[in-house]
């Protein structure tokens, strides 16, 4: 064969188009495998982290009943749970968690009837009739307070707050019901209308414009189209920000005033599960009846949430294909 036929005039020039070809591919197939290589790792990183994810929170599960459950050799389960006394110092101790877990429903339910009406109406109006300015502006403000430290809402409402509600309702105490359930709501707030906004963005823009071709005004289609479209999302986030508010600790322990019985009205002072744990674990014995109490209180603020986030994922696969406005 000659050089005719191979395409090439000249020898040189043939061996180095040959070996231009030859590093091109090397330089391809290093590509290739370098990527594929980066992908592997990659995937590897994240399969490790929730891994590592699961595993702790396994490992935390595990302990809070490792150490929580021996309680029950002293008192039943239903006398730990409806029990009206919690007197784990007295001799014989009294464990009742009764009070505890009324004190967190109250103080809850009634952070989420003011935060929930706020959150919601802030979402939709910054997602659906604010101008961008002034969204920016809201956002911002909203965000700033999702991150102001729950200590510092605790102080407001222990130094400023309690005194006001004291002098201007002549009560004996202002660390009361009503004062820790308008902390909690401030910090619920956020959640409800970050999550809310991100479901009314969610809509699609058609069922609106739809909505306006029919003659509908803006009230109209944001009652009648945008909330019932991104129900879902918005019912994710009043559960989401419920949890919330009965998980806060550092709140309630300064501003509910500390009094492990059931109240008789909105004024008065009651102990949630939580300030209950972060007041008493530090003088609880190790391995003490009293020990083992504060982690059972634990679990059942463990499953407490838990059925939050299952009562949330629920209503979020309900109303999914009701609407596109769903997270």
């Amino acid at each position: 064969m000659t050089l005719a036929g191979t395409g090439c005039g000249n020898l040189s020039l043939c061996l180095q188009a040959a070996g231009e070809k030859l590093r091109s591919i090397m330089e391809n197939g290093k590509t290739v495998f370098t990527s594929r290589v980066r992908e592997i790792i990659i995937k590897n990183l994240f399969a490790f982290s929730a891994f590592v994810s699961v595993l702790l929170l396994g490992l935390i599960i595990l302990s809070l009943f490792r150490e929580g459950l021996p309680i029950f050799k002293q008192v039943s389960v239903s006398g730990f749970l409806f029990g009206s006394a919690w007197y784990p110092t007295y001799d014989p101790p009294e464990y009742g968690i009764w009070p505890l877990i009324v004190g967190s429903l109250i103080v809850t339910i009634f952070a989420c009837l003011i935060a929930v009406p706020f959150g919601i109406l802030s979402a939709v109006y910054i997602s659906e009739i604010a101008p961008a300015r002034i969204k920016e502006i809201l956002k911002s403000i909203i965000e700033l307070l999702a991150g102001l430290p729950s200590v510092v809402l605790g102080f407001f409402g222990m130094v400023i707050l309690a005194p006001w509600m004291q002098e201007t309702f002549d009560l004996p105490t202002g660390l009361n019901i009503v004062n820790a359930s308008l902390m909690l709501a401030i910090m619920a707030i956020p959640t409800i209308s970050s999550i809310s906004e991100d479901a009314l963005y969610a809509v699609p823009r058609e069922f609106k414009e739809a909505s306006y071709a029919l003659g509908a005004t803006k009230y109209e289609t944001i009652v009648k189209v945008a909330i019932p479209a991104a129900f879902s999302g918005i019912s994710t986030a009043v559960i989401l920000g419920m949890a919330r508010a009965i998980g806060e600790t550092m709140v309630v322990l300064m501003v509910a005033g500390g009094a492990a019985a059931i109240p008789r009205g909105i004024f008065d002072s009651v102990r949630p599960m939580t300030a209950s744990i972060a007041a008493e674990m530090g003088e609880a014995p190790f391995g003490s009846g009293h020990y083992h109490a504060l982690f059972a209180t634990g679990i059942v603020l463990f499953l407490i949430t838990v059925a939050f986030n299952l009562i949330a994922d629920h209503i979020s696969t309900k109303f999914k294909e009701e609407g596109s406005g769903t997270l």
